[in-house]
């Protein structure tokens, strides 16, 4: 995997306290916005407070595998597409590229890049995992996006620990990732990494590890930094408007994850 010199620099978020699932999407949303009005590169690494489920950007919130099976849960939507994703027991990434970014026009490139960084950080680790390599597509697909298979997805014993998806915008473009550390019990047949692999042994700095990985595969210059005073401000907007309307969750006992990855 070639990585030019000239490519211009990525800026790195690590976020070791979690966030809401709005909150979440909130940041994202701006870091999509930096890359489209300053075609600014962001590699972001983060956690969810509690059991989340994110739509896909087209999935209805009415959906009655989510209204049955998830209907208690706090609800939010992605920007970007596919199925929805229950954020529980997990390492969540994004990544987004301005419209002049010259890898920001290959979303397969993409996939491939951040995917392969990720395989490298669980090799440290002691887990041999690929790319599935090959897509499985049913006639119906499942309301969750770790049911469905696609083939850039890592899998480890043919099941799905690692899946993305992107939301192109103007050129820009934002890819969000999820690695499924263990089952949660509201998904309990989603099996994650440490359920497939019990004896592996993860680094305290996982999350960093993670992040340096993604970045290195995009850029050779790398700058670990927070959210600039504008984009700041920015994400309070959205929280009091945008996303204080898109959790659509009845309430009730969420469990938290009680291990922080």
């Amino acid at each position: 995997m070639h990585i030019s010199h000239s490519l211009p620099p990525i800026r790195l978020l690590i976020e070791n306290d979690n966030r809401s699932g709005a909150a979440n999407m909130a940041v994202d949303e701006c870091l999509l916005e930096s890359a489209l009005d300053h075609n600014r590169a962001t590699v972001r690494i983060y956690g969810w407070e509690q059991a989340t489920v994110s739509l896909g950007y087209f999935q209805p919130p009415d959906d009655p595998d989510r209204m049955l099976r998830f209907g208690n849960l706090p609800t939010v939507r992605r920007l970007s597409g596919g199925g929805a994703i229950l954020h529980h027991l997990e390492v969540t990434y994004s990544l987004v590229l301005g419209p002049q970014h010259p890898l920001a026009v290959d979303p397969s490139d993409l996939y491939r890049r951040a995917h392969n960084a990720i395989l490298n950080v669980l090799g440290d680790c002691g887990v041999v995992g690929r790319l599935r390599g090959v897509d499985q597509k049913d006639r119906v697909e499942p309301f969750l996006c770790f049911s469905r298979g696609d083939k850039n997805d890592i899998v480890l014993e043919a099941l799905k620990i690692v899946g993305s998806a992107q939301r192109r915008r103007r050129g820009a473009v934002l890819q969000h990732g999820s690695l499924l550390m263990s089952h949660s019990p509201f998904a309990p047949e989603l099996l994650g990494l440490l359920d497939l692999a019990p004896s592996c042994v993860l680094p305290d700095d996982l999350r960093s590890r993670l992040g340096c990985a993604i970045a290195n595969s995009l850029s050779h210059r790398m700058e670990e930094q927070s959210l600039d005073a504008t984009e700041a401000t920015r994400f309070d907007e959205l929280i009091a408007t945008r996303y204080s309307h898109l959790n659509w969750g009845r309430g009730g006992t969420v469990e938290r994850g009680d291990i922080q990855f």
